[in-house]
C-alpha cells in the first residue's frame, strides 16, 4: 500500500494555509502547515517531507531565503514555492535559490494540487525512498551519478542535489553525447504536461555547471549546442575517468 504523500504548508496568510491543508487532507495526504520560516524549518528538522509549499512573501525570514539556506545546508525536499508577484524575474530568482516549481498566487487549488502529486511522483519515482532505478553508475571527471540510490558523488562525498537537479542530470547522463531540447529535457524531467519554460530549464542548467564544472564559464561537461538545447559529455576528452 502507497503511504501518503506527506506535505509541509509555509505560508502566513491563515485562510489560505487552512484551505489548502483541508483540500490536500482530503486528497488522501498528510499536510502539517506553518505559519512563517522557523515553524517551517523546525518541522523539517523533525520529520520527512515529500514537498514543502512555500511561500516567497512571509513575516521574518522570506520563502527565498530560506530557500536557499535549506539548499545550502544539503535538503532536498522538493520545495513549490508561491508568489505573488507577477514578474518572471522574481520567479527565475526562485529557481536560481533552488526551487522545483513554482505557482503564481491566485491559483486555483485544483492546480496546486496537481503540481503537488506530479512533484510527489517524480521523487518516488527517481528512488527518493529507496526504489530501484536500475541504471549503472555513470562517472565522469571527479563524479559518479549513482541513479539507483539517488545520489551524487564527488572524490566519494555526497552533492547535495534539488529534485529537479537531480532529474536534469539524471536525463541528460542518460543520454549522453545525444543533444536534447529544453522541450524534451522538460518532459524528461517535469512530465509532457507541465508547463515549464525554456527559461527554468536554462536557469537548472545554470545550477549545475556551478556543480560539477571546474570553470562553469567555460563548461565542458553539459555544453550548449546552439539552436537546439543541451548535450552532456562524460568523457569531453575522450577518456572515461579511471
Amino acid at each position: 500500500m502507497t503511504e501518503p504523500a506527506r506535505i509541509l504548508i509555509a505560508d502566513d496568510e491563515a485562510e489560505l494555509r487552512s484551505l489548502l491543508q483541508r483540500y490536500l487532507g482530503e486528497q488522501g495526504m498528510t499536510v502539517r502547515a506553518a505559519a512563517d520560516a522557523a515553524v517551517a524549518e523546525k518541522l523539517l528538522s523533525r520529520e520527512r517531507f515529500d514537498v514543502l509549499v512555500l511561500d516567497v512573501m512571509m513575516p521574518g525570514e522570506d520563502g527565498l531565503s530560506l530557500c536557499r539556506r535549506l539548499r545550502a545546508q544539503g535538503e532536498t525536499v522538493p520545495i513549490l514555492m508561491l508568489t505573488a508577484r507577477g514578474d518572471p524575474v522574481d520567479r527565475i530568482l526562485g529557481l536560481e535559490m533552488g526551487a522545483d516549481d513554482y505557482l503564481p498566487k491566485p491559483f486555483h487549488p485544483r492546480e496546486l494540487l496537481a503540481r503537488v502529486q506530479a512533484m510527489v511522483r517524480r521523487q518516488r519515482m527517481l528512488g527518493a525512498h529507496g526504489g530501484p532505478l536500475g541504471e549503472e553508475p555513470v562517472s565522469f571527471g571527479r563524479f559518479t551519478l549513482l541513479a539507483a540510490q539517488r545520489r551524487l558523488l564527488k572524490d566519494g562525498e555526497d552533492v547535495a542535489l534539488s529534485t529537479v537537479e537531480f532529474s536534469l542530470l539524471h536525463a541528460m547522463a542518460m543520454n549522453a553525447n545525444r543533444p536534447l531540447g529544453r522541450d524534451r529535457l522538460i518532459e524528461l524531467t517535469r512530465g509532457r504536461d507541465h508547463e515549464a519554460t525554456d527559461r527554468s530549464i536554462d536557469v537548472q542548467v545554470m545550477r549545475l555547471r556551478r556543480l560539477i564544472e571546474q570553470d562553469p564559464s567555460s563548461p565542458r561537461h553539459i555544453q550548449t549546442v546552439w539552436g537546439v538545447g543541451y548535450v552532456f559529455v562524460p568523457h569531453p576528452d575522450g577518456t572515461p575517468s579511471p
